[in-house]
């Protein structure tokens, strides 16, 4: 493929997923500012690195897996600054339950979090997460599920 081609291919698959990449930036970051920078980050990578992606149909799954690392990158900058933390942070919402429940979070293994965040942060179907990573629907509903089981015994301790 030239390079004006692969240029619109990029442009017309990316326009798909924008505001779901969004959506689950900022429902897992609770920062617009922040949430806008990653998916920035996220779609600059994403375009250096297209022309090695073999099939189109990856590209959904492959560009949240990006966003996914650069979430959780951003996460692990607001743990190193507390006063950051708070100020972002909504009044509402109980600080020492959100630190121990995106601790919780951030010990799953990579596949878990994606999964959670896909269905609990982006709103995706168990159906439809199963076909994004390539996976069987009962195995994405299993390890949902386990993974939110070992959250809330991790909540517990």
């Amino acid at each position: 493929m030239d390079e004006k081609r692969d240029r619109d291919t990029f442009i017309s698959l990316y326009e798909t997923v924008y505001q779901d990449m969004y959506r689950f930036a900022f429902y897992t970051l609770k920062n617009r500012q922040d949430a806008e920078d990653v998916v920035q980050d996220t779609a600059a990578d994403a375009y250096s690195g297209f022309g090695k992606l073999r099939e189109l149909g990856a590209f959904r799954g492959w560009i949240f897996k990006i966003l996914s690392n650069k979430c959780r990158r951003k996460l692990k900058e607001y743990m190193t600054q507390p006063a950051e933390l708070l100020q972002e942070l909504s009044v509402q919402e109980d600080l020492t339950e959100r630190i121990q429940v995106r601790n919780a979070f951030w010990q799953l293994s990579d596949e878990e979090r994606l999964i959670v965040s896909m269905h609990v942060f982006a709103g995706y179907t168990g159906k439809e997460i199963a076909r994004i990573l390539h996976k069987k629907e009962g195995t994405v509903r299993s390890r949902e599920s386990r993974a939110l089981k070992k959250m809330e015994q991790m909540l517990e301790e």
